[in-house]
């Protein structure tokens, strides 16, 4: 019942491997006046849009919530199976991608959204991120057991799904990074079937 996702570490290594070296980043006058980042890339290196950094930015937090989703998860006893194995399935999956991204907003001379001026570091500032679960959602599922515990994390990671696959289709929209672009196919199609997955055992 697992859902498997081959080309995740092929990416990760693709991506580390052959992204191109950049030069130092530039600064623009943001709307207040103060300098903001804007990528600089190596000549004939495509060039992110400005959707493409910004999803990445969020989807960085959003994957770690998942993460931390899946680790509250797996510190209970007395789960299905099959749920302990979606739980490591997801953080497993989600991992090397954060590292991914992250190699992107480095070499585009980027900031992750934590360390961006006025930014929050933690997942409490992202609470209008489509799927974010607040801190008391969190506590909620950390303070359930047996087959509340069991609902909860699915219903919640179907919401938390379903917002990384509306985010990923708003940077198919506006973005044109063709790397990022492979990313959010990957993301559509692992975690929609996930979602059928979780849906399917809600439905039982």
């Amino acid at each position: 019942m697992r859902v498997s996702r081959t080309s995740a570490a092929i990416a990760l290594a693709a991506a580390l491997t052959l992204t191109p070296t950049l030069a130092a980043c530039t600064t623009v006058g943001g709307p207040s006046g103060s300098a903001t980042p804007s990528p600089s890339v190596a000549e004939g290196a495509p060039v992110p849009a400005p959707a493409d950094v910004m999803f990445v930015q969020m989807m960085i937090p959003h994957h770690e919530q998942a993460i931390e989703m899946s680790e509250i998860l797996l510190a209970k006893e007395g789960l299905p199976t099959e749920l302990y194995e979606l739980a490591e399935q997801i953080a497993a999956e989600q991992g090397p991608e954060i590292e991914l991204m992250r190699s992107w907003l480095r070499d585009w001379g980027m900031p992750e959204m934590g360390h961006m001026a006025g930014g929050h570091g933690g997942h409490g500032g992202h609470g209008g991120m489509d799927g974010m679960l607040s801190e008391a959602e969190l506590d909620e599922l950390r303070a359930a057991e047996g087959d509340e515990a069991v609902e909860l994390f699915l219903r919640q990671m179907i919401a938390h799904h379903e917002g990384a696959i509306d985010m990923a289709r708003d940077v198919i929209a506006n973005g044109s990074h063709p790397d990022v672009r492979a990313l959010v196919d990957e993301i559509i199609a692992a975690q929609q079937a996930e979602i059928d997955l979780m849906t399917d055992w809600l439905e039982r």
